[in-house]
């Protein structure tokens, strides 16, 4: 039996990697903060999935989340650490404090509880591996997007780190940086995004399909190997060369 936690998991990319953790016969637990959604990424799997709503950047929540999974499987081997969240294009010298509190309260304070949470529950059972969802903003930011590229430049600090700390304990983590898949997040690609010069371009997308895919890989390498840091993306994206 092999236990994933998957934070985000009502839509989008924490969904589809879920359903193919499960379809590959995972015992997955599904959090996120909205209940009816991760009962629809549950549908049809009734005894491999344990729901469980969670705010990842409250504390609380994040260690509710983990005993709860620990409670039903009594162990953690995976953990796909994929909640985020953004703001409105926003100038950095307009970008409020509320605003850059919240996405960094989910993104990286939500990415490292739930990291801290895994990692003890890994070490008192001999490993486990950590899959941080870091996004292509994590190496080439976008425009007026201050909070969220920091975040996720950020997550690559927490991703080394994690990798560092977890060698002695038989932890393993790594890092996919995802590029346009196509969710209900990304639907504004196809109208137009801000570019390195503030002009608005489309952007094209690819089958969510690709990074589920991408998660399910990682997640069955056997702890002696890793992937430290992968790219999935458009193909044609203004992403090599952007500015």
């Amino acid at each position: 039996m092999t236990v994933a936690v998957v934070t985000g998991a009502g839509s989008g990319v924490g969904r589809a990697s879920a359903r193919a953790l499960l379809a590959a016969g995972f015992r997955v637990a599904l959090a996120g903060r909205r209940e009816d959604a991760l009962r629809e990424t549950a549908e049809g799997f009734p005894d491999t999935t344990l729901v469980v709503p969670t705010d990842v950047a409250r504390e609380d929540s994040v260690v509710a989340l983990f005993d709860a999974v620990v409670a039903r499987w009594d162990r953690v081997d995976v953990l796909f650490n994929n909640a985020g969240t953004n703001v409105r294009p926003t100038p950095v010298e307009e970008f409020g404090l509320g605003a850059w509190e919240k996405v960094v309260g989910v993104n990286l304070t939500g990415a490292f509880l739930c990291a801290r949470e895994a990692f003890r529950v890994m070490k008192a059972h001999g490993g486990g591996r950590i899959i941080n969802n870091g996004s292509v903003s994590a190496s080439v930011p976008r425009p007026h997007a201050v909070a969220y590229n920091a975040t996720k430049h950020a997550m690559t600090g927490l991703t080394k780190a994690l990798s560092l700390e977890g060698r002695a304990h038989n932890i393993a983590c790594g890092q996919i940086d995802i590029g346009n898949a196509a969710t209900a997040l990304t639907e504004q690609m196809g109208r137009g995004v801000l570019q390195a010069d503030l002009e608005l371009a489309a952007e094209p997308t690819f089958d969510v399909r690709h990074v589920a895919d991408a998660v399910l890989y990682q997640a069955r390498l056997p702890l002696e190997a890793n992937v430290q840091f992968m790219t999935v993306m458009a193909t044609t994206m203004p992403y090599i060369g952007r500015g």
